[in-house]
């Protein structure tokens, strides 16, 4: 890719987006405030549907929809993964009474694969802004792990801030700690070079992400779990957005709500693996003593693909967060 066009990936952080006129819906229906379902309120099964936002079309799984958007749980996965990445804990979750949503971001998974695109934590938040629109998420519990963590904090603090009645950080990047040195490919920093992507093919990307990625896990990862994260990665096409997403990890884009996300007057819960190496505890830490109404949990043993290592426990810390009185 050329300069300019890596220029334009991601100038559109700047420019908000107008979307096409939609179709007019049915507002959602509106719980009162504090009437929400009981725990342990007959649930339904997981499914796949899509929003339209922008010129996109996005994918999530969705469990309990038929609650409505007030009051929802909603779940944004880091790089690598997409939405596969919550099944673990939907169970517990779903049990909560909520809708719950787990998104695949722009890029990712079943949701559109635009190249070039902005995908920075500004042009994710920006594309969930008007998807959360359109489902009518409202008064929602927003849950951001590692690159998702930094677009929660975006949409917390900016885009979408008047309907986060909770934050939840899960192993996130903040400050100016927007990528880790070596993860998930091998010396990051230079992949941020838009020639990288040009000498290198599908199969020097796999062999790197195969070798790199299991140390996101203190225990590795099994072979049929490392294959879920590679798989959308294995073509051309997948290889080029993956780079795009290296390239928009920009530490003055995740700097830019540092001070927004301290100064939160919402209730914040940071989850934290004890031994995470690719967003270390001491940016959980910090977060925890500047924030005002920050908790941190961390979690013992546990790497940066926490969701693998320790899912029950952190599906029990996020069931009884979001079941707290807003």
């Amino acid at each position: 890719m050329s300069e300019s066009s890596e220029s334009s990936d991601i100038s559109q952080v700047n420019q908000p987006q107008t979307p096409p006129p939609a179709p007019p819906q049915a507002p959602a229906a509106r719980r009162p405030i504090g009437d929400q379902p009981a725990p342990g309120a007959k649930t339904s099964a997981a499914g796949r549907d899509t929003v339209r936002s922008i010129h996109y079309t996005l994918s999530y799984i969705a469990q309990n929809p038929e609650r409505g958007g007030q009051g929802a749980i909603v779940l944004l996965h880091d790089l690598p993964g997409g939405a596969f990445v919550w099944e673990p804990v939907l169970p517990a979750l779903a049990a909560t009474g909520r809708a719950v949503f787990a998104f695949d971001l722009l890029g990712f998974g079943q949701s559109d694969k635009p190249w070039p695109a902005d995908t920075s934590n500004w042009g994710h938040a920006d594309c969930l802004t008007y998807a959360f629109r359109t489902l009518g998420l409202t008064d929602i519990t927003l849950v951001g792990f590692g690159l998702g963590g930094s677009v929660a904090q975006t949409l917390a603090t900016r885009l979408y801030r008047d309907e986060v009645a909770r934050l939840v950080l899960i192993n996130s990047y903040a400050y100016e700690h927007a990528f880790a040195p070596d993860w998930p490919f091998p010396e990051m920093e230079k992949h941020q070079d838009p020639e990288v992507a040009h000498h290198m093919n599908v199969e020097q990307e796999q062999t790197e992400l195969r070798q790199t990625i299991p140390n996101g896990a203190t225990g590795g990862l099994s072979s049929a779990r490392l294959d879920a994260y590679l798989g959308e990665w294995n073509s051309d096409l997948g290889k080029n957005v993956i780079m795009q997403q290296v390239r928009n990890m920009l530490p003055l884009y995740t700097n830019s709500v540092a001070s927004d996300v301290v100064s939160l007057k919402r209730p914040m819960l940071l989850i934290w693996g004890e031994r995470d190496l690719v967003t270390p505890l001491g940016l959980g830490q910090r977060i925890a003593s500047e924030a005002q109404q920050a908790r941190l949990e961390v979690v013992p043993g546990a790497g940066h693909l926490i969701l693998d290592e320790a899912p029950d426990r952190v599906a029990a810390l996020l069931a009884s967060f979001a079941s707290q009185p807003s």
